[in-house]
């Protein structure tokens, strides 16, 4: 949740920039801030994803199954 928080706090300062008219390199960067932020937070959610479903699996057929279902959900969003 925190990573999420101060991602939206980045998003309001770039809103802030946009509407300040402030330089479009300035911009940038903090979009690129922004997106680091949001994708650190994707991995953290899969990373705990990995670990309750994956960890959880006994039986070596249920856990590759679970497996494919994860690397679908990295292969489509990230």
């Amino acid at each position: 949740m925190l990573r999420l928080r101060r991602a939206e706090g980045q998003i309001r300062g770039v809103l802030r920039m946009i509407e300040q008219d402030e330089p479009c390199q300035d911009i940038a960067q903090q979009l690129a801030a922004v997106r680091k932020a949001l994708d650190r937070a994707f991995f953290e959610m899969m990373a705990c994803t990995l670990e309750s479903e994956i960890g959880d699996s006994t039986d070596g057929h249920e856990r590759q199954e679970r497996m494919t279902e994860v690397l679908g959900i990295l292969s489509k969003y990230a």
